[in-house]
């Protein structure tokens, strides 16, 4: 097996498209906001800043202007790339169409068509007292505050004997590829220039996570990518559930059909170590809920894509709003307000609602939230309840093949969770009418790169 080409990106700058939308500081006195600079003078009286310009992000800015024309909404964001995570899987298995370009936008033409303004500056400081932010480039007052800066990765809490030296090392040698970026960018090269041998997926251990079938589509994607290029070898999925995961009867049937003797599914195990340097992964193996031994064992791989467990990004605790553990904002009812803040709106990945965090998720809460910013702003009432149930409100698909096209989807209905008086989602799993009884089909796949070329023209054209 000959060694892959050198992956290439013309006219991009890897060192560009940076992790995070905002900075983990911790909260900056108000003396430090009064001594910034002021970015924007506040002229209007109905200043929305919006941090984050991922899918929730960018909705919402457009959605306010759509909404009231007369509001001055300010989008900040720490990158000046945008790059879609839905879809990016298709692009890491070679299905045609999926390119780089496809995944990829520049923030200013949207900002410009729709008329609000982006500003790139990453956000140190909130003054909830003062209503102000503090950025890298000044600080800028607000009336509403909308935060959607996206997910973290919480190693320390998954590895606990891991220091930072080693964290870095295992963040950069295993790319997690759930934050757009670089890592996927990694993760490409390191899957083109992949000889034979095994590419390890490790899921995350536990809790929320973004886009929960992810981590199962990307084991079909590299999959189909191993079988185009005849690389000899494994996927092995390292996981916790024990086969209960998100799309779970739909990809085992897809892995059965099409992968049967690529795809390895270990369904309980844990992780012990990895060594990205020796290439060698260790972890226990459980026969089943009762047992707590396990047998250890390891994995020599060519690529470890290692996906640790979730928390929001640190700037929900950085706003000072009421979070739960994990940082996931506490939300006010079905509302996507923060409870202990009138004038903080969280949307997104972040939110305190048992929703799946995906990007048709951001997008529709974006516009609920849109609704009742613009009904505030003119002294209207606004019952965040209305419209629930709401029946497939999130929509989710996964690529699945590439000889042909083939995908999977997952749709979500969103309702009053009794319990808590928040959102809560169920899901459904269709069987598509042209797939001969199978989950997953070439229609779902026309589905699939419909529903991304809307999206983005949605945002971007």
């Amino acid at each position: 097996m000959e060694r892959r080409d050198l992956f290439k990106i013309a006219g991009v700058g890897v060192a560009a498209i940076t992790l995070s939308a905002c900075s983990s500081s911790k909260v900056a006195s108000s003396s430090l906001v009064t001594v910034q600079k002021v970015m924007r003078k506040k002229t209007k009286g109905k200043r929305v800043v919006v941090v984050g310009a991922g899918f929730g992000g960018l909705t919402i800015a457009k959605q306010l202007r759509k909404e009231d024309k007369t509001l001055e909404v300010i989008v900040l964001e720490k990158k000046d790339v945008f790059m879609a995570c839905p879809y990016s899987n298709a692009y890491l298995g070679g299905i045609k169409g999926a390119t780089l370009d496809k995944l990829m936008h520049d923030f200013y033409e949207p900002a410009i068509s729709y008329g609000y303004e982006f500003i790139r500056a990453e956000v140190i400081a909130i003054d909830r007292v003062s209503k102000v932010v503090s950025t890298t480039s000044g600080s800028i007052d607000y009336d509403i505050l909308v935060l959607s800066p996206g997910i973290s990765y919480n190693y320390e809490g998954q590895f606990p004997d891991w220091d930072a030296d080693k964290i870095s090392l295992v963040s950069k040698r295993c790319p997690a590829g759930l934050i757009p970026g670089s890592e996927h960018l990694a993760l490409k090269r390191e899957l083109e220039d992949m000889d034979d041998g095994d590419f390890v997926i490790v899921p995350p251990a536990k809790g929320k996570y973004r886009c929960p079938p992810a981590p199962y589509e990307r084991a079909s994607m590299v999959a189909n990518y191993m079988n185009n290029e005849e690389i000899e070898g494994k996927v092995i999925i390292l996981d916790t559930r024990g086969g209960k995961f998100a799309k779970g009867k739909a990809f085992k049937e897809s892995w059965e059909d099409l992968y049967k003797d690529r795809v390895v599914y270990v369904g309980r195990s844990e992780i012990v170590d990895v060594d990205p340097l020796k290439k060698v992964i260790t972890y226990k193996e459980f026969a089943d809920k009762e047992d707590k031994k396990g047998i250890v064992k390891t994995i020599n791989y060519q690529v470890c894509n290692l996906i640790p467990n979730n928390k929001a990004n640190p700037l929900i605790k950085l706003s000072g709003i009421k979070t739960n553990d994990l940082g996931y904002a506490k939300m006010d009812g079905t509302s996507f307000r923060s409870i202990s803040d009138k004038s903080i709106y969280v949307i997104g990945d972040c939110v305190g609602h048992k929703i799946p965090p995906s990007g048709q998720t951001a997008i529709w809460g974006a516009k609920r939230a849109a609704l009742e910013i613009v009904a505030g702003f003119g002294g209207e009432s606004f019952e965040s309840s209305e419209g629930l149930p709401a029946k497939n409100a999130n929509i989710c698909f996964s690529m699945i093949n590439g000889n042909p096209d083939e995908a999977i989807m997952v749709t979500h209905d969103f309702s009053l969770n009794p319990k808590t008086g928040n959102l809560k989602g169920k899901g459904t799993v269709p069987k598509p009418k042209d797939g001969d009884g199978k989950y997953r089909s070439k229609g779902v796949a026309k589905l699939t790169n419909e529903w991304f070329d809307g999206v983005m023209r949605e945002l971007f054209l």
